[in-house]
């Protein structure tokens, strides 16, 4: 596995794929977060339902702020494991880290474009080409959080 962000756990067991390609950035670096950007089988706010495998090709994609902008930081490591689509990454933008440290900015997001979906009762997607993950104020995953925020 290539090298993750800088002081990384490097804890997870899981097939997770590590972006970063850089040496340690602490200055650049003021904050590093972990969570999951969506959690497989639950119904979103839209009627949605992520489905295991969905993001199984998941690759490097920004860090966004609320779907918008410029990237606030790097995604360091990100892949599935049993629960959902975890990510870890350094977030470097000011405002973003006051808001994240602050507990007013804990929700995680994907944004993505559904490649195989199933219609019923909610609609599944079954596999999906992910586009970012975002830092949000509400998620459309209620469970899609960070979990832990380090530094």
């Amino acid at each position: 596995m290539p090298p993750a962000c800088s002081g990384s756990s490097g804890g997870r067991s899981d097939p997770i794929i590590s972006t970063s390609s850089v040496v340690p950035q602490d200055e650049r670096s003021p904050m590093r977060v972990q969570g999951y950007a969506a959690v497989f089988g639950l119904v979103d706010r839209a009627g949605d339902v992520i489905r295991a495998g969905a993001f199984g090709n998941a690759g490097v994609v920004p860090l966004l702020w609320q779907h918008r902008g410029e990237p606030v930081g790097e995604i360091c490591a990100i892949g599935e494991d049993a629960r959902g689509l975890w990510i870890e990454a350094e977030v470097v933008a000011p405002e973003v880290v006051r808001l994240v440290r602050s507990g007013a900015l804990r929700g995680l997001s994907v944004g993505y474009r559904p490649l195989v979906v199933v219609q019923g009762a909610y609609r599944e997607i079954r596999r999906a080409a992910l586009a970012e993950v975002s830092l949000v104020a509400v998620p459309m995953q209620a469970a899609a959080r960070v979990e832990a925020v380090i530094g």
